[in-house]
């Protein structure tokens, strides 16, 4: 198995700390990020990775992430960009940057350390995978315009239409950079037993506190094993670039938001100009 370059975020807990486990074992460098300075470290001890942390409500900490991360390396490049940081929240909340913390989180945060690491993804024809979710097809409807939901809020279209923006930065990565050998997809990994939802006010969080989640849910494991199907798979073949699964599936049941190729091109421009870097 040739050895890649993998930098994996939301690699503290759940999915991330249980593919980064599953990952432990194989050739590959691993590059770890998480919120948590203990729990960064206790799974990268545990895996044998490299680690750097940074809280995404933050977009300082993710610019100086990049910037550790491109030092880190160097000219090896970077063979795989899982972009798994995320989660539900509550009541709608303004970061440091003044964005709401949802949309922050899940998509700007990725999208700006994504491009930001551009230049070592595309030397290395890397693959970007973005962590989803089915709440992308139940609850998202994106409005460029209001990003932030200040019109119409609630915890669960806050984290659709977040989920959604993943689905349609997955595309655009393909529409923008696939002939130059970059692959992109995002998928749903199942509905897991984790901490998620834990600090959010949606309807969500009962399922996660009540035994229903153990008939209901899938475990963390599971979870992280169809992450590290795609982090290892071979974009071509495992996976289809552009596309969206629902766990290892490819599916045509996704938001009709998603086909929409003119939304991708202005989501992608708008989120440029929030995170403040050029357009491409």
């Amino acid at each position: 198995m040739p050895q890649k370059t993998i930098v994996l975020t939301g690699a503290s807990d759940g999915i991330g700390a249980a593919a980064a486990r599953q990952l432990a074992p194989s050739p590959h460098r691993l590059i770890l990020i998480g919120r948590s300075i203990e729990k960064t470290r206790a799974i990268a001890e545990e895996a044998g990775a490299e680690w750097f942390t940074a809280d995404f409500a933050r977009l300082d900490d993710v610019r100086a992430l990049a910037e550790k991360i491109s030092d880190a390396v160097g000219d090896d490049g970077i063979h795989v960009l899982a972009n798994n940081a995320g989660g539900i929240f509550g009541d709608r909340t303004p970061t440091v940057d003044g964005f709401e913390k949802t949309m922050q989180v899940n998509h700007l945060a990725p999208f700006l350390l994504t491009n930001l690491l551009l230049p070592e993804l595309r030397a290395s024809g890397a693959a970007v995978i973005n962590t989803s979710s089915i709440a992308h097809r139940l609850f998202g409807h994106i409005d460029v315009d209001d990003l932030d939901n200040t019109r119409r809020f609630s915890p669960n279209k806050a984290y659709g239409d977040a989920k959604l923006a993943n689905v349609l930065f997955a595309k655009s990565l393909h529409t923008k950079f696939h002939a130059e050998g970059l692959s992109a997809v995002a998928f749903h990994p199942g509905t897991v037993q984790t901490n998620f939802a834990s600090d959010s006010s949606s309807v969500m969080r009962l399922l996660y506190r009540t035994p229903l989640k153990h008939l209901l849910l899938i475990g963390a494991d599971k979870g992280g094993d169809t992450l590290r199907w795609f982090i290892e798979g071979t974009p071509g073949e495992t996976w289809l670039s552009g596309a969206y699964y629902d766990e290892r599936q490819l599916t045509a049941k996704v938001n009709p938001q998603v086909h929409d190729a003119d939304l991708a091109e202005a989501l992608w421009q708008r989120s440029a100009e929030l995170v403040g870097i050029p357009a491409r």
